[in-house]
């Protein structure tokens, strides 16, 4: 494993020293200052840091990082199975099993070297795709090596007021969105509504911004805001266990997309569409990430270091299924180019192509 040392950069802040770790959420209650990272499967990590002090984002040279080769890329569901998958969302859809369902893949890459660090990722990252919620938690000894670029909310806690950020809806610009688009947002805004109405004051749930249109590097994204105030006694536990997993990148109804999901998609999400931020349990105050836009170096026993991306769609009864892989390419293509070898990006990042102009991950 590559000796590094832990850390985190999140939320304007560098924080070393590692004191703690547990998968406890109550311990986001407690004291100290905690990076979070939550995988879409249950598992989550919470480390507490000693050293923690205000840090602009990273600006290394970016010799630093040495990923895959553009072409080494390979996808847990290819072209065909993606969209067949698609096609059995929209037959649940028929049959009134679900409204909508978040449709994913995981890309993957072998790494050149094991001694990749993914905080250098992370330095590339902010150079080329900017987002509200970027940062990296580097924990090798427990088998947590995120960077992310995450543009979307899940949890910003302040005292007793919560807050999240769905983002349902992209295109290339705000001409490329379709009614279905907003269709989805407003479905997944009324899911959120319900998780945070499981631990808020009744009648305090409120949204505040409804389908905002929202530019990032290369696409648009409608996003909105749900808010609400914890009632008493609610803590970080009952908050995640009323939220987690993330609605927008789960379906409507939440119960039946996850049973879709585990039947449709053939890897595990990981941390991708779980949950990646930081907790000042001494000040009542933190945000969580869901964890699109995000890799992670996997480094299974006995195996060379992959790193790995995930991307996907939602899927609603409106869904063309070469429309939602297309999707799928629009949203990897940019920042797989920025992880690969050199962090060269591809000319035809826009158009969701690799650098080969095959599409991404076809094999």
């Amino acid at each position: 494993m590559h000796d590094v040392a832990p850390l985190a950069r999140l939320g304007g802040f560098l924080a070393t020293g590692l004191r703690d770790v547990t998968g406890d959420p109550a311990a986001l209650d407690s004291t100290g200052w905690w990076a979070v990272a939550a995988d879409f499967e249950g598992r989550l990590v919470c480390a507490r840091f000693g050293d923690v002090r205000p840090a602009p984002p990273p600006t290394a040279a970016p010799g630093r990082w040495h990923g895959p080769r553009p072409g080494a890329w390979t996808s847990s569901l290819d072209r065909a199975a993606y969209t067949a998958g698609v096609r059995r969302v929209r037959e649940h859809i028929a049959a009134g099993d679900v409204y909508q369902v978040n449709l994913c893949r995981v890309l993957s890459a072998p790494l050149p070297g094991a001694g990749a660090d993914i905080d250098a990722l992370s330095t590339l990252l902010a150079r080329a795709h900017p987002a509200a919620f970027a940062g990296t938690v580097r924990l090798p000894a427990h088998g947590v090596e995120i960077a992310t670029a995450s543009p979307e909310l899940f949890l910003r806690r302040r005292g007793r007021t919560v807050e999240s950020g769905p983002i349902k809806g992209t295109g290339r610009s705000a001409a490329d969105l379709l009614a279905k688009d907003y269709t989805e947002n407003v479905m997944i805004v009324d899911l959120v509504r319900n998780d945070l109405g499981r631990v808020c004051v009744p009648g305090s749930v409120t949204v505040p911004g409804l389908c905002v249109a929202e530019r990032y590097p290369g696409l648009v994204h409608l996003v909105s805001t749900v808010r609400g105030e914890l009632r008493p006694g609610a803590g970080w536990p009952d908050l995640m266990d009323a939220a987690f997993p993330p609605g927008s990148v789960t379906g409507a109804p939440k119960s039946s997309a996850l049973r879709i999901i585990d039947a449709l998609e053939t890897a595990p999400r990981g941390p991708y569409c779980g949950a990646v931020g930081w907790v000042d349990a001494d000040r009542g105050v933190g945000e969580l990430a869901v964890g699109i836009r995000t890799f992670w170096i996997d480094r299974a026993a006995g195996a060379a270091p992959l790193l790995r991306f995930g991307t996907g769609a939602g899927v609603t009864w409106d869904s063309d299924p070469a429309g939602e892989w297309a999707e799928t390419e629009l949203k990897a293509s940019r920042l797989v180019g920025v992880a690969s070898t050199g962090g060269h990006r591809s000319d035809g990042g826009e158009r969701g192509r690799s650098h080969h102009g095959a599409d991404l991950a076809e094999r």
